[in-house]
């Protein structure tokens, strides 16, 4: 019985030394996708002020964002 409980503290002491260390690293956060649809050719001015708009709210493309455009002929 003594022996079986030595047994069982070294294989956990040997569990702790050989398991691999944590990072204390920030977690990410969730990360939002936004569609941008425009018909015509791809004008940057609307695209780049509502850029800007989720700059000051704090968003930053491809960190906390993602805007995909897509862009239709015009008919």
């Amino acid at each position: 019985m003594r022996l079986s409980g030595v047994g069982l503290i070294v294989t956990i002491t040997l569990g702790l030394l050989c398991a691999p260390p944590t990072i204390d690293a920030q977690s990410p956060g969730k990360v939002y996708r936004i569609g941008w649809l425009a018909l015509g050719s791809p004008s940057n001015r609307d695209l780049d002020g509502f850029r800007q708009g989720l700059r000051e709210l704090g968003y930053v493309e491809g960190q906390n964002i993602v805007i995909e455009q897509r862009f239709s002929p015009p008919h």
